[in-house]
């Protein structure tokens, strides 16, 4: 399955802000806040990786 860089920047977006709401409810070192902080590295990484490809296929 093949991701649009806008719709993983979308995710990242979403993603990004969950975090930010779960750390003002339950904290920086909840296990919530801790699980979408780790699947948003996933996403961000990805997001690299797409970036650096498409930059070098320049």
């Amino acid at each position: 399955m093949c991701i649009t860089k806008d719709k993983l920047l979308h995710h990242i977006e979403r993603y990004r802000n969950d975090l930010i709401e779960i750390v003002q409810l339950k904290g920086m070192t909840s296990e919530e806040a801790i699980e979408k902080s780790q699947a948003l590295d996933h996403l961000l990484n990805k997001y690299n990786q797409y970036f650096t490809e498409e930059s070098q296929q320049r």
